[in-house]
């Protein structure tokens, strides 16, 4: 005679599913088909193999132009430009572009060497292989420059992230036609209950359609399991027994609905009991309290309660999370956040504009960073955490303004935010931590911190003033409670093609006619030391800087990343462009060195140990081209 089964030591679901959480090791890996990869886990980081674009293209049909060609056209007084090639997308230039041409281009299509810019097919007009220019454009208007979008050697997605149509986008986009992922738990689901049939048998007298089956199949794929169900089993020993041993043979979960009461019929707790160890039975919680968790080889078995409300209900509290665990996921925050504006952004003037943000926690606060992307870019939808909407009548939204973010998926708080100047070698290294990074140069770094929004940013602006880098600016721009930390020297130099063709020596061959050059968005540390290598040039020709950023072709030719930098000079869009020996190296290309420049990360002084746990894992290996500080020198200022 059996007997019934009395309560004494309940948990409490935090205890519950805490008790469940520790069981939760990793399943493995395997290789998916990434059309069949929607939902699953990356099992490891995804670094770019390519550039994205992998060349300079057009984002509109127009006419690739200089744009200085362009200054002064409007309706009255058109500027003429002769025609002097065409491309379609799939085809590839031939020629260039100077001064006073003008080149077919298509959506999609390749940029010719030597336009900077494109003119719209609306503002203009072409006959006989004379194109007249009705309205000015503006140096990288209507183009995507290669690698504006992902640069090679970055890391683009982090291992753990669940694979949405954005995320398998942007494989598609590298190129990556397989892809490793987590294994999917393969979950045992049983009914138990004598009163049971299938939906869609007749119903006799006493009976319930079985609806826990059904529920659970849907709540177990929701949570990226693999539901295998064992449909209903009776209340015989016999039966139960045969069941689990089967499910258990068979899945790495097991999940079994009804038979957890005290009912003299229930057979879960003294069969569980006896297989294995049972963790709890019983949570104060109302409805579940029979809830029960048992250990067996090693395999978790959760006994849910008999109503399909109850049954879902503690699913969704204590099983999801496990499930989530094993996929290296964890259970987030609802799908909408009110935050503020980390800076102001435009309105579409007339239309809805929709804009990528980056999610960043400060205490009960949130802050919206927005993502800046040329259309067509593809990454800062991997990046992002969700959108803002500008409607249709707002011009602007100014800094600080209160919006709602609208999630792409649910929210994952970051321990750390790295707002600064992108760095191939740190980015691998960050990858590993749950930090949130938005590469956004250093002075924007440097900007993120002092409003912030920031736990670190990286920098490499030098001050010619002090002959010092970094701390200046730190102290210029009145930031406090920080701490200067010294990564390591990175060299730089121009890159220019294998057997440098064009006979480059120095910034001074920049100033050649027959050289096209590269270079980096203002704000960025590379940026900064180019201009002043030209301010020293300036100054010996008794000249200014701007008249020579003049005499330079591509001087407003600008792309987002050192390795992009490569990319144009690789494919011959560009001759020479000024970069860290990382970036020529990982393309074959020649490299002439001008010099060390010190790269930093201005910590918060409440995660420096944090912060140095990063940096000691970053010198633990260096790519060419990098050297440490010495120890002494680890951290150069704090305040």
């Amino acid at each position: 005679m059996s007997k019934r089964v009395i309560f004494h030591d309940l948990v409490t679901l935090e205890q519950a599913s805490e008790i469940l959480l520790k069981f939760a090791k990793p399943l493995g890996e395997e290789e998916v088909d990434i059309s069949a990869s929607y939902g699953r886990v990356l099992a490891r980081d995804i670094v770019a193999p390519i550039d994205v674009p992998p060349f300079d293209r057009s984002t509109v049909d127009g006419f690739a132009v200089v744009a200085a060609s362009t200054y002064g056209a409007s309706e009255l007084t058109p500027v003429e430009l002769r025609l002097v090639g065409r491309v379609e997308a799939g085809g590839w230039p031939q020629g260039e572009v100077k001064a006073g041409d003008a080149y077919e281009v298509a959506t999609g299509a390749p940029i010719p060497r030597g336009a900077d810019s494109v003119v719209m097919v609306e503002y203009t007009q072409e006959r006989d292989g004379v194109v007249r220019i009705f309205r000015p454009v503006a140096p990288g208007e209507n183009l995507m420059s290669a690698g504006s979008d992902i640069s090679a050697g970055e890391v683009v997605l982090r291992r753990c992230t669940r694979l949405t149509a954005r995320e398998i986008g942007v494989l598609a986009a590298l190129g990556m036609r397989k892809v490793r992922v987590i294994k999917r738990p393969k979950v045992g689901i049983i009914s138990t209950g004598n009163e049971l049939v299938p939906p869609g048998e007749p119903l006799g007298l006493g009976k319930l359609y079985d609806v826990n089956t059904y529920t659970l199949i849907a709540a177990v794929a929701e949570a990226g399991g693999e539901p295998i169900p064992y449909g209903i089993v009776e209340d015989v020993e016999k039966s139960y027994r045969a069941a689990i041993a089967k499910a258990l043979s068979e899945t790495d979960v097991v999940l079994i609905s009804g038979g957890t009461s005290a009912g003299v019929a229930d057979l879960t707790y003294r069969v569980l009991g006896e297989l294995g160890d049972v963790l709890f039975h019983g949570v104060m919680v109302r409805p579940g309290k029979p809830t029960l968790a048992a250990v067996v080889n090693g395999k978790i078995v959760v006994g849910l309660p008999g109503y399909p409300s109850s049954a879902l209900m503690i699913f969704h509290t204590i099983v999801r999370p496990f499930l989530l665990r094993l996929q290296c996921l964890e259970p987030m925050p609802p799908a909408v956040y009110k935050a503020r504006l980390a800076y102001g952004i435009e309105g579409a003037k007339g239309r809805r504009a929709l804009y990528p943000v980056v999610l960043i926690a400060r205490g009960s606060e949130y802050r919206a960073y927005p993502l800046y992307a040329e259309s067509g870019a593809i990454s800062v939808l991997a990046r992002a955490d969700g959108y803002v909407i500008v409607p249709e009548n707002v011009e602007f939204m100014s800094e600080g303004e209160e919006v709602y973010v609208y999630l792409f998926e649910k929210y994952k708080p970051s321990d750390l935010y790295f707002i600064g100047s992108h760095d191939p070698h740190l980015d691998a290294v960050l990858a590993r931590y749950n930090v949130k990074t938005v590469y956004v140069g250093s002075l924007g770094g440097l900007m993120a911190l002092k409003r912030g929004e920031a736990d670190m940013a990286g920098t490499h602006i030098y001050d010619p003033e002090t002959n010092a880098y970094n701390v200046p600016y730190v102290k210029k721009l009145g930031i406090t409670n920080v701490a200067v930390v010294g990564l390591y020297k990175r060299e730089q130099g121009l890159i220019v093609k294998k057997g440098n063709p064009k006979g480059i020596g120095g910034v001074e061959d920049l100033l050649r006619g027959d050289v096209v050059y590269v270079n980096r968005p203002r704000g960025t540390g590379t940026r900064a030391l180019l201009d002043l290598l030209l301010s020293e040039l300036a100054e010996k020709m008794s000249t200014t800087l701007e008249s020579l950023a003049k005499k330079i072709r591509g001087y407003t030719y600008e792309v987002k990343t050192h390795t992009a930098v490569a990319a144009a000079v690789a494919q011959g869009r560009a001759d020479v462009g000024l970069g860290v020996r990382y970036a020529a190296e990982l393309y074959g290309l020649d490299f002439i060195p001008i010099g060390w420049e010190e790269y930093d990360i201005v910590v918060r002084k409440y995660v420096l140990d944090k912060a140095m746990k990063i940096v000691e894992e970053a010198l633990e290996k260096l790519p060419p081209g990098y050297q440490p500080y010495e120890h002494s020198r680890r951290i150069k200022f704090e305040n």
